[in-house]
């Protein structure tokens, strides 16, 4: 009686540590349910933007305005081969940091020590590499269902294994051999499939979203960003769309309400058109839906639910492709809020992409005198005919704010965002028609960097509602900084500046408490995530691309010596 006994006690406590094993196991799987709730996951930094909110905040709060000042560097990474900085934004899941370094290279580390626990360095096409203009940064990654994802500037997704590094598919999506496009941003992943766009804006190429299945890597559907349906191809005179640009480079969002992805598109191909009776007439004549929109999209079928086309007939180079979709609910409604790269924040009804409000975050525009908030439409638009153009265009090429994201804290309701102020001299030049995809870049203009009519180029850190656009405070910086912002339940705002300068902010006031020298400008991520019970602020720090290379002319040092083939992810801890 006593061994069976203590053999049934035996076998309960077989039973109870498989359970308890299950759990942990079950507890460490990034599966579609986890994502779907990680705006409510403090520890860990799960997707792009931390949530499919897009908030860019941690819910984490041992690093705050009382202690900050005794953030110090715990560790760092160095991954080599950094060629045109680190662009990145890393993501941490169960005490481990992911990233990914030019070239698509892979890092698995130890988010409490940094210690390597896997690396995976896919095999390029160097010579295809060297011809494009977007290379051979990477912007990001995406997980879910065991696997680490990302894209490559030759065309292909790849997905590892989470645990291991090891290569689990290869899918090639693009003939970048034929088109010099590929994938510099981070995939999306959305219950069991794998969303990203490419690239497209300055190649006649039609840009492309694609869906891939995140178990077997095969492709289940495309949706074209320029012929995607009978009514966008209506809006390309001469057939244009087949050649019209566009794509997706920056990854959108999931409403898991309505089982929908919202996603950003580019610019059209040329950016510049020589007539300004581009109704009918031009290098491509109509709207161009739907490029410079944001669309919704079916997850499962990829068929086009709604949308909103932000700049109708985009003459300046200001894409939608921004792939930052702030979620916020208020007074019973539920919003969408999309910076546009001419630095006018587009506000929606989530529910059809209705617009709510439109607001300016920069100060110096002239590519229209205003867009109104009730209906989105462009008012006095500043259309070109070929030659050079007697006053500068403003925003720059560059934009009133690009692709590096903004915070919003649900703890202040405050929306922290870039805005650049410079604007470009502009000579518009009278394109040859192209009329099938080729390697062949078609801007359709020669341009200058160029001071705004106020004075000196600058940027500006501010602190918005991002419903009304109403700003509650702002921090000047003398060189538009690059990097992405990062608000904290600790009630801060962290800035990576340009210089190399990390700052951390009183998210209320604006006021500065600390900052430290990363020793390289920052063109990337920051996050923050929890590991061994304690909070980590990780940030990316090395400087280049297609912006940061034109610093040295503009600014002089340190960015004439400053190299464009180093950096390293840098995390900071309490003392």
């Amino acid at each position: 009686m006593r061994k069976q006994s203590r053999n049934i006690a035996f076998a309960a406590a077989l039973v109870a540590g498989t359970m308890l094993g299950t759990t942990a196991s079950m507890a460490q799987m990034v599966d579609s349910k986890r994502l779907e709730t990680a705006d409510r996951d403090a520890k860990d930094w799960l997707m792009y933007h931390g949530s499919y909110k897009d908030y860019n905040y941690s819910g984490l709060g041992q690093i705050n305005t009382s202690n900050v000042k005794n953030l110090e560097v715990a560790w760092m990474h160095f991954p080599g081969r950094t060629t045109r900085g680190m662009q990145s934004m890393p993501l941490a899941a169960d005490g481990v940091v992911y990233y990914s370094g030019s070239y698509s290279r892979l890092f698995a580390l130890d988010g409490a020590t940094g210690k390597v626990l896997w690396t995976y360095f896919p095999e390029l096409d160097d010579a295809l590499i060297a011809r494009q203009t977007h290379s051979p940064y990477n912007r990001g990654i995406a997980m879910g269902d065991g696997k680490i994802y990302v894209g490559t500037v030759d065309g292909r997704l790849i997905a590892v294994d989470m645990k291991t590094g090891k290569p689990v598919w290869d899918t090639k999506l693009i003939n970048s051999q034929k088109l010099t496009v590929g994938f510099t941003g981070a995939p999306l992943f959305v219950r069991g499939k794998v969303i990203i766009g490419s690239q497209g804006g300055e190649w006649p190429v039609q840009g492309t979203i694609f869906a891939v299945d995140a178990a077997t890597g095969k492709e289940i559907w495309s949706f074209s960003t320029t012929g995607g349906t009978e009514e966008a191809r209506k809006t390309w005179g001469n057939d244009t769309w087949r050649v019209g640009g566009g794509g997706g480079w920056m990854p959108g969002t999931y409403d898991a309400e309505t089982n929908t992805i919202w996603w950003g598109t580019a610019n059209p191909s040329p950016l510049y058109d020589w007539s300004p009776n581009w109704q009918t007439d031009g290098a491509r004549p109509g709207i161009n839906l739907y490029v410079t929109s944001v669309i919704a999209l079916d997850p499962d079928t990829g068929k086009l639910k709604f949308y909103h086309q932000e700049l109708p007939h985009d003459n300046w180079d200001f894409d939608s492709a921004i792939g930052e979709f702030v979620m916020i609910d208020r007074g019973g409604k539920h919003y969408m809020v999309h910076p546009n790269k001419s630095g006018f924040i587009f506000v929606y009804d989530r529910a059809n992409a209705k617009v709510e409000n439109v607001w300016p975050l920069v100060h110096n525009y002239n590519f229209v005198k205003g867009i109104d908030p009730k209906t989105g439409e462009l008012i006095g638009r500043r259309d070109f005919s070929a030659g050079p153009q007697s006053e500068p265009l403003c925003p720059a090429i560059a934009g009133g704010v690009s692709w590096n994201s903004g915070s919003y804290s649900p703890k202040t309701g405050l929306y922290y965002k870039i805005g650049n102020e410079w604007c470009i001299t502009l000579e518009v030049v009278k394109t040859t028609p192209i009329t099938e995809p080729q390697v062949q870049l078609n801007i359709g203009a020669n341009f200058k960097m160029a001071p705004p009519p106020s004075g000196t180029i600058y940027g500006h850190l501010d602190a918005r509602d991002p419903i009304t656009g109403k700003l509650k405070w702002e921090v000047k910086f003398p060189q538009p900084p690059l990097a992405s912002v990062l608000s904290t339940a600790g009630n801060l705002v962290f800035v990576p500046d340009a210089r190399g300068i990390l700052h951390a902010y009183n998210a209320e006031t604006g006021t500065e408490l600390w900052s430290h020298d990363d020793g390289i400008g920052h063109n990337g991520g920051i996050i923050s995530y929890m590991a061994g019970n304690k909070q980590y602020i990780a940030v990316e720090a090395g400087f280049g691309g297609l912006v940061g290379d034109d610093y040295g002319s503009m600014f002089g040092e340190p960015w004439k010596s400053m190299p464009r083939d180093a950096g390293a992810l840098i995390v900071y801890s309490l003392k």
